[in-house]
């Protein structure tokens, strides 16, 4: 009967760590996580978005962004396709996932237990090879009570990895936007730029002429040559800041060698005819925002190390050690083993750190979370509410150059040139005509590019990422690739 005891001594360590063995499936799937994310990245923006872990699948992905912008004018909605497939960067957010899927997974694993065999007085004369065998077997009883409480929190970790994950593409998607935008605003720029400084160019020139003769002073002439002189270093520098909007777009988009190789619009898409407004703004902003989620799960995460702290107060390990000693003695002559139970529990005494202090860091961590949650639910209202007031005033303002000012200043244009083949004017005001309405122009174009980034803003403030999403999915017009063979 003595002996029967050691199966059960032996085996209630390995009863223990038995205890929620099974890991969820979600945790030990390829790309976990990755769907989850999918499917909430593609409502809010209309994009695919992809996780590449192989070599054969980086190629796939290579190959795709390769067929939409090889010497090709990309759109808006193509730049973000793009960004969203070839990005590294968010290729990296989403390896992050999958690491929290990991640790959630080796969380949910019991705590390996701890085998120990020692052989004593090895080498005794009178018996042999040794005088005593002693086993024990080790396991952490607190690691199995309170895996279900660490199980809860690696996966509240796990599911924030994820909506983390889905605010950076949602970033991503409206910076390439934004970056698009700029790109094309600065190629538009430097078209009408092009065009007041050739009109610069004949002034100029004309004054040179009438320089010549005596018919223009030196002051005029002056005049008109600094006028092409300022206008030369605005549109030199219009050129730089579009190879640089470019460049941006370009790095947005993971493209390098000749990936480089494609083009953008010459001009921005025309306005669209009206653009409604958004009913309940604050409760969308406020049930879509993927970042106020993640604020939530933080909350729930310190919630659960909360009670986790408060169970483990007091014991902070407990162990559980159970073994046996096999020892040989001789009697009589002859050799017999004498085998001993053994049966230990070891923890720490709480006599200096009764765990206090970890429950005062847990409280005001969980105080910190709520603080964090209620600070980001007032920013969201105020930043839904923001966005829409000025997505509706930018439309405006480029309603009003388009609509106002650039027809004004085209009829000075004709009724100048009217004047000129009248001989009423003079070649110089029908050339300051022509200059004042590409300069118009040139104001309408800049308040139709701040349209368009008020319309991605009013996205992101909808749907999160950071000042930042996608196509309007929805609340406004779609970026289109617009006229010109691009740059």
């Amino acid at each position: 009967m003595r002996v029967s005891k050691f199966p059960l001594i032996f085996g209630f360590p390995l009863i223990l760590g038995a205890c929620a063995t099974a890991v969820p499936g979600i945790y030990t799937e390829p790309k976990a996580g990755f769907a989850n994310i999918s499917n909430q990245v593609t409502p809010a923006i209309g994009k695919r978005t992809a996780f590449a872990e192989t070599q054969a699948e980086n190629e796939a992905l290579k190959k795709q962004v390769h067929a939409m912008v090889h010497r090709k004018t990309i759109s808006a909605d193509t730049a973000v396709q793009v960004a969203l497939l070839n990005n590294k960067g968010l290729q990296a957010s989403y390896a992050n996932v999958g690491l929290s899927a990991a640790e959630a997974w080796q969380q949910s694993t019991p705590e390996n237990p701890i085998v120990a065999i020692g052989v004593l007085g090895i080498g005794a004369p009178e018996l042999g090879a040794y005088r005593a065998i002693e086993g024990l077997i080790r396991s952490n009883i607190l690691d199995a009570t309170t895996r279900k409480q660490r199980m809860a929190i690696a996966d509240a970790t796990f599911r924030q990895a994820q909506l983390s994950a889905v605010d950076d593409t949602l970033a991503l998607a409206n910076q390439t936007r934004k970056a698009w935008v700029d790109a094309v605003a600065a190629f538009e720029a430097v078209s009408y730029l092009s065009r007041a400084k050739a009109t610069s160019d004949a002034g100029s020139e004309l004054a040179m002429r009438l320089g010549e003769t005596g018919a223009l002073n030196k002051a005029g002439q002056a005049r008109e040559q600094a006028f092409n002189a300022e206008l030369a270093g605005q549109l030199a520098q219009a050129r730089l800041n579009a190879t640089r909007s470019k460049e941006q777009l370009t790095r947005l988009m993971g493209l390098w060698g000749t990936e480089v190789d494609y083009y953008v619009p010459d001009a921005l898409p025309a306005l669209p005819r009206s653009v409604g407004r958004v009913t309940d703004i604050e409760a969308k902003a406020l049930r879509n925002r993927v970042d106020l989620r993640v604020a939530k799960l933080g909350l729930e995460a310190q919630a659960k190390a909360f009670g986790l702290t408060d169970q483990t107060r007091i014991v902070s390990d407990l162990e559980f050690i159970a073994g046996f000693e096999a020892e040989r003695e001789i009697e009589d002559g002859e050799t017999k083993t004498v085998t001993t139970p053994q049966v230990e529990v070891e923890f720490a005494i709480p006599i200096y750190d009764t765990g206090k202090a970890r429950m005062r860091k847990a409280e005001l961590s969980y105080l910190q979370a709520a603080n964090v949650l209620a600070e980001k639910a007032v920013n969201v209202r105020s930043e839904a509410r923001g966005a829409e007031a000025s997505y509706h005033a930018a439309y405006k303002i480029a309603r009003h150059y388009r609509d106002i000012l650039v027809p004004l200043r085209t009829t000075v244009e004709e009724e100048g040139l009217l004047s000129y083949n009248g001989m009423i004017t003079n070649t110089f005001e029908l050339l300051t005509d022509v200059r004042e309405k590409l300069g118009a122009s040139l104001e309408a174009a800049n308040a139709k590019r701040e349209f368009y980034m008020a319309q991605a803003d009013l996205t992101a403030a909808i749907y999160g990422g950071e000042g930042g999403g996608g196509g309007a999915g929805g609340e406004g017009a779609t970026l289109a690739a617009g006229g010109g063979a691009g740059h």
